[in-house]
C-alpha cells in the first residue's frame, strides 16, 4: 500500500494516556488459504530460514505469514527499510511513467499497492519499539524516522504524481466508481492535498523540515516518558508502613523487589503497583511521594524533560497547519474528523462540562464528609488521597471493592469471557499456535475462526508490563486486510496491556478496571480483525478519530452485563460463578463518581484543545494547566506536577486535537449499546450481525455518519450517554 502515517489504537478513561509512535501499515501477500504449518514443520522452517541473512527481505515461511520475531535482529531492521524504500520508488516512478492516460486503476489503485516490502519491515519495527524496545532498538528507530518522513514526504511532494491523481479526481463525477472505490479516490486526493501537494517548491522544503523535526521530537517524547516509569523506585523495607495493603499488592511487590535482586517491597510507576498502592496504602506520606512521582513524569528538568519539546511541537504544528492553509493544528486535524471543526467539539466538550461538573461537585463533597469522619484532619482530600479515600467509600456504600473482586477476575478466565462474548455476537472461535513465532514469551497467539471455520485473523495478546514495554494498553496490527486478486488478506491484531503479573502464589488477578480496559482493547482487535475492505488504507481501524473508539467502548458494556459476566467470572480457587449480589453491586456502582471521571477525562480533551486550537502563546505548562484546571479541577492543585508532559496520546500518538473523541465515541457506544439492549443481549444475533456489517467490517469505506446510520437506522442521541453516566435521569 502507499505510504501512509498511522498510530496504535489507545485506550480510554481506564487507562493512562499511553500511545505510540507513528508507524507504517504495511503486510506482506499471505493469503487466507495457504497452507497450516504443523509445529515440527516449523522447526525446520526456523532452521532453514535462519540461514538467510536478513528475514525482513524473504517471504514469511510462518503459519499464515506470521513475522519471524524470533530471527529478526536489530540489525535487519535499516537494510530492509532501505530496501524497501528502493523497491517502493520503483514503484512510484512506474506509475508516474506510465504513458497511459490516468485512470482510477493504474493512479490510484496502482498506489494502494505499493510499499509491500517496506511496510513489512517498519510494521515490525514500531510493533516492537511500542512493546519490547530497547535502547539498541530506540537509536534504529530515532535513525529510521527521518528517512521514513522523507520518504512519504517524496511521495506526498511528488508533482507528477498528484498531477495524475487530480487528473483522476476531477473526473470522479463520471467514473461511476462503487462507494468504496469512491472513498478511497478522495482520501487519496485529500492524503495529498492536505500534505503539501498545492504547494511551491520552498513552501515543500519547509514542510519536509517540520515533518522531519516532528518525527524525531514524538520518538524523543516517548522515551524520555518510558525512561521516566523506568527508572523509579520506592523501596519499602519495613513491611509495618504496607499494613494495609491488600495481600496481592504486597506480593506483587516483594516479587518486584526479588526480581530486581532487593529485599523488601519495591513499588514502581507502572498501573498494577501504583494503583493498588494509591488506593490502599495507610501511610499518607508515601502516598503523595509515589503521586508526585508518577504525575512528575517529564516535567523534573533533567534529561527526560519534555518541556520543551511539548512547546517545540505545539508551535510546529501550528507553523505546519498554517503552511498549508490552516489557521491552527486543530482546523487541520478537525476537517476529517465527525465533529468537523474545533468550534463543534469546544461546544461539545463545555456541554459535557456543565453536565459533570454539579454531579462531581456533589460527590466531591461527599467524599471530603467521608475522609473527615474517618480521621482526615484537612478540609479538603488532595490528589494523592482521591482513590484512597473513594476506595474506603466505595466498599462502603456497596460492600464492594477490587480486593473482593479480583478472586474472580484470573486473566485467563477474562480472556476466555472475552472469547465467548465474541463467539456468542460474532462467532468468532480462538485457538490458541504455539507455533505461531512470538516475540515475547509472555506472549500467546491465537488464530481465529468464523462460524463457518474460515480463517479470520491471528491475534496476539500481551498483558504484562515489561521494562521494555510503554505504559497502558494498545492495539497494532502487523499485518492489515486488504483483498488483491479476489484474495482477502487477512489480518495480524495485537493487544497489549500492562496487567498485575502472577505471584508465587497467586495468579494474575485482574481489579475490574482491568477488567474494563481487556474488552476496551479487545474491541479495537474486534475492528482490526472483522475488517473486509479491498484496501487496506481503509480497513479496519482507518477511520477518523473520534469514531475509531465506537467499537472498544461498545465492548465495555459487556462488563457490567449479568449475562456476560457469569460467562467468566468465576473463584479462581473455587471455580464458583460470581454471586448475583456482586453482580447488582457492580451495576449499581457503575456510576460512582462518575462526574470526577467525566471531568477527568474532560480535562484531558481541554487541555488537548488548548495546545493546539489556537496560536500558540509564551505560557508555561504550568500556566496552560492552571487555566484549563479552573474549569474542571475540583481537587487542590499541585505544585511541580504536570500531566502534559507525559500525555502521550497528543504528543507521541496520533491524538492531537482529537482526545475529545473519547467523550464523542461514548455518545455513539451508549446508542449502540442501547440496540444491543432491545433486542436481548448477548442473544442479539440480528444486532450483533447489523453492527459486524456496517461498523467493524467497513472500516473507512464510508463516512462514519452514514455507517452508524445503517447500523442504528438514525443518528445517535446523547441521552443515553448521560443517562448511563447518571447525569440525568
Amino acid at each position: 500500500m502507499a505510504l501512509i502515517a498511522l498510530s496504535p489504537v489507545g485506550m480510554a478513561q481506564t487507562g493512562q494516556p499511553a500511545m505510540q509512535p507513528n508507524r507504517i501499515s504495511g503486510q506482506i501477500k499471505q493469503a487466507e488459504s495457504m497452507p497450516k504449518t504443523s509445529a515440527n514443520d516449523t522447526k525446520a522452517v526456523v532452521k532453514s530460514t535462519s540461514m538467510i541473512q536478513n528475514p525482513l527481505l524473504q517471504p514469511f515461511e510462518t503459519p499464515h505469514g506470521t513475522a519471524p520475531f524470533p530471527l529478526i535482529k536489530n540489525e535487519h531492521y535499516l537494510p530492509a527499510i532501505k530496501e524497501g524504500m528502493t523497491e517502493g520508488r520503483r514503484e512510484i516512478d512506474a506509475i508516474v511513467s506510465n504513458p497511459a492516460k490516468p485512470t482510477f486503476e493504474n493512479t490510484i489503485v496502482a498506489l494502494e499497492r505499493t510499499g509491500d516490502l517496506l511496510g513489512r519491515a517498519v510494521s515490525v519495527m514500531f510493533n516492537l519499539n511500542s512493546s519490547e524496545t530497547s535502547p539498541e532498538l530506540q537509536g534504529v528507530v530515532r535513525e529510521a524516522s527521518p528517512l521514513l518522513t522523507e520518504y512519504g514526504n517524496d511521495i506526498t511532494l511528488n508533482d507528477k504524481l498528484f498531477a495524475r491523481i487530480k487528473t483522476v479526481y476531477d473526473q470522479r463525477a463520471s467514473l461511476k466508481l462503487d462507494p468504496e472505490s469512491a472513498m478511497l479516490l478522495e482520501k487519496t486526493y485529500k492524503r495529498f492535498s492536505r500534505n503539501g501537494a498545492n504547494l511551491n517548491a520552498k513552501q515543500k522544503e519547509q514542510l519536509r523540515a517540520i515533518d522531519k523535526e516532528m518525527s524525531q521530537l514524538s520518538l524523543q517524547f516517548g522515551e524520555n516518558v518510558l525512561n521516566e516509569t523506568n527508572e523509579y523506585e520506592m523501596l519499602i523495607t519495613d513491611v509495618k508502613e504496607l499494613a494495609s495493603l491488600p495481600d496481592f499488592a504486597l506480593e506483587a511487590a516483594k516479587a518486584t523487589a526479588k526480581q530486581k535482586g532487593k529485599e523488601g517491597y519495591l513499588f514502581t510507576l507502572q498501573a498494577p503497583s501504583y494503583g493498588p498502592f494509591m488506593q490502599y496504602a495507610d501511610n499518607r506520606a508515601l502516598r503523595e511521594k509515589l503521586f508526585l512521582a508518577y504525575n512528575g513524569r517529564g516535567f523534573h528538568g533533567d534529561k527526560n524533560d519534555n518541556s520543551a519539546i511539548i512547546k517545540k511541537m505545539v508551535n510546529l504544528r501550528y507553523e505546519r497547519a498554517n503552511l498549508l492553509g490552516y489557521k491552527t493544528h486543530a482546523d487541520f486535524v478537525l476537517e476529517e474528523s465527525m465533529a468537523g471543526s474545533k468550534d463543534k467539539v469546544q461546544s461539545f466538550l463545555n456541554e459535557l462540562v456543565g453536565y459533570a461538573k454539579p454531579a462531581a461537585e456533589k460527590q466531591l463533597a461527599e467524599l471530603n464528609g467521608y475522609a473527615k469522619a474517618h480521621g482526615f484532619a484537612g478540609d479538603r482530600v488532595a490528589q494523592w488521597d482521591y482513590s484512597y479515600y473513594s476506595e474506603k467509600l466505595k466498599k462502603e456504600k456497596y460492600a464492594l471493592d477490587d480486593e473482593t473482586l479480583k478472586p474472580y477476575f484470573k486473566l485467563e478466565n477474562v480472556l476466555d469471557g472475552v472469547f465467548m462474548v465474541a463467539n456468542k455476537l460474532y462467532g468468532l472461535t480462538f485457538k490458541e499456535n504455539k507455533s505461531i513465532p512470538v516475540y515475547n514469551a509472555e506472549v500467546r497467539p491465537y488464530e481465529v475462526f468464523d462460524r463457518d471455520g474460515k480463517f479470520v485473523a491471528v491475534f496476539y495478546g500481551d498483558y504484562f508490563p515489561r521494562p521494555g514495554k510503554r505504559s497502558g494498553a494498545w492495539m497494532n496490527d502487523v499485518q492489515g486486510q486488504k483483498i488483491v486478486n479476489g484474495v482477502n488478506i487477512r489480518p495480524h491484531i495485537v493487544n497489549v496491556c500492562n496487567f498485575s503479573k502472577p505471584t508465587e502464589t497467586k495468579p494474575s488477578l485482574l481489579n475490574f478496571n482491568e477488567v474494563v480496559t481487556l474488552f476496551h482493547e479487545f474491541g479495537h482487535a474486534l475492528h482490526g480483525m472483522l475488517a473486509n475492505g479491498q484496501y487496506e488504507s481503509l480497513s479496519g481501524t482507518s477511520v477518523p478519530r473520534d469514531f475509531v473508539e465506537l467499537p472498544s467502548q461498545v465492548m465495555e458494556n459487556w462488563c457490567y452485563d449479568p449475562e456476560a459476566l457469569r460467562l467468566f467470572a468465576r473463584h479462581y480457587q473455587t471455580n464458583e460463578v460470581i454471586p448475583n449480589e456482586l453482580v447488582e453491586k457492580i451495576r449499581t456502582s457503575q456510576n460512582f463518581m462518575a462526574g470526577m471521571a467525566n471531568l477527568r477525562q474532560l480535562r484531558f480533551g481541554l487541555t488537548d484543545m488548548y495546545w493546539h486550537s489556537q496560536k500558540p502563546t509564551n505560557e508555561s505548562i504550568t500556566e496552560v494547566e492552571s487555566r484549563i484546571d479552573s474549569l474542571v479541577q475540583l481537587l487542590p492543585p499541585v505544585k511541580g506536577v504536570a500531566f502534559s508532559p507525559s500525555f502521550s496520546h497528543i504528543f507521541a500518538g496520533g491524538y492531537s486535537a482529537g482526545y475529545y473523541s473519547y467523550k464523542w465515541s461514548e455518545v455513539l457506544d451508549a446508542d449502540a449499546f442501547e440496540a444491543f439492549k432491545e433486542k436481548g443481549g448477548l442473544g442479539s444475533r440480528e444486532v450483533a450481525d447489523k453492527f459486524r456489517a456496517n461498523v467493524l467490517e467497513k472500516g473507512g469505506s464510508e463516512k462514519p455518519m452514514e455507517l452508524y446510520k445503517k447500523f442504528r437506522g438514525r443518528e445517535p442521541s446523547p441521552k443515553a450517554m448521560l443517562r448511563r453516566s447518571g447525569l440525568i435521569l
